[in-house]
């Protein structure tokens, strides 16, 4: 029994000298130390569609606290030379995130390039997709208005016009000598939706992809945003002292507690006057299409058909 008893003071004894060795405080120290930033692998992607409002979404949300952006367009998943780096180059070009904040980036082009859906799957199986859209020839007119201004050498994503096309009206390049629409231009081809979202959900469920409506989002930011907001299961945060209207720009810039800021001045361009008949030949072309991406997404967008 004081055999045990002896023992068992050597054991306190022991353990009385190992916390109270100089290494003890240091450990318990560097547990209470902040946790630090790092960089991640986006958690949700804005996907799409070009001149539908990728910009103006991406510096909304990041107006919440829990989440953190990309700053410009990576690229990633459509360009091969991009994607041949790898996932830690991918990484690197991400902002620094505390733990529970959402990495997000945008690049529109993901949207309509076939190789992007199983490339941003082996990346992350249940990543969150946001697809912006806006009313098809509206979208059509907005990609031509920026073709047609575009001053400085195009990106590989977006390939500047044939010569002499950008100079030509909109209703020339939309509508055929025959005077059937032209497929083959790409601002129309680009506003058939369906043709591109069926191959992401061939790859996605439906439930991991949110459609904006880049209209309602222009017109009103706050309800589109808090739609977002549940779907990325954060917290809301963004409401309406967030944004004022500018009456020069015609559109809502954005205000945090310290600053005010406005899209740069190539958005919200200016539209080119087009003939109202083509504008109408077009939206009934749009019908069918319109209808086969509404029934993709289980909802109808109500956009006109004349």
């Amino acid at each position: 029994m004081a055999s045990a008893v002896g023992e068992g003071r050597k054991l306190a004894q022991a353990e009385s000298r190992v916390i109270s060795h100089p290494m003890a405080p240091r450990k318990r120290n560097r547990q209470l130390r902040p946790p630090r930033p790092v960089k991640r692998l986006p958690q949700a992607l804005i996907i799409g569609v070009r001149k539908c409002g990728t910009r103006a979404l991406l510096e909304m949300l990041y107006l919440h606290p829990m989440v953190q952006k990309a700053s410009g367009e990576v690229h990633f998943f459509d360009r091969d030379e991009n994607y041949a780096l790898g996932l830690d180059w991918y990484r690197s070009k991400m902002p620094l995130s505390f733990k529970g904040q959402i990495t997000i980036e945008k690049s529109p082009s993901y949207f309509v390039t076939p190789e992007v859906p199983e490339r941003v799957r082996a990346m992350n199986s249940s990543v969150r997709l946001l697809l912006i859209v806006r009313e098809p020839v509206t979208r059509a007119i907005s990609d031509y208005t920026q073709l047609r201004s575009r001053a400085t050498p195009s990106a590989p994503a977006h390939p500047a016009p044939p010569a002499g096309e950008a100079a030509r009206p909109f209703e020339h390049l939309a509508i055929t000598a025959d005077g059937s629409i032209n497929v083959a231009y790409r601002p129309i081809a680009i506003s058939l939706y369906h043709s591109y979202l069926h191959r992401w959900l061939e790859v996605f469920p439906r439930e991991q992809l949110l459609v904006v409506n880049g209209d309602r989002l222009i017109e009103d930011p706050v309800p589109q945003l808090r739609r977002i907001e549940t779907f990325l299961g954060i917290e809301h945060k963004i409401g309406r002292r967030n944004f004022y209207f500018n009456e020069t720009k015609g559109f809502y810039c954005l205000r945090n507690d310290t600053t005010d800021k406005c899209l740069r001045e190539t958005k919200g361009r200016k539209h080119p006057r087009v003939d109202p008949a083509v504008v109408t030949k077009l939206r009934r072309f749009f019908v069918q299409h319109n209808q086969r991406f509404y029934e993709l997404v289980g909802e109808d967008l109500g956009w006109p058909e004349d």
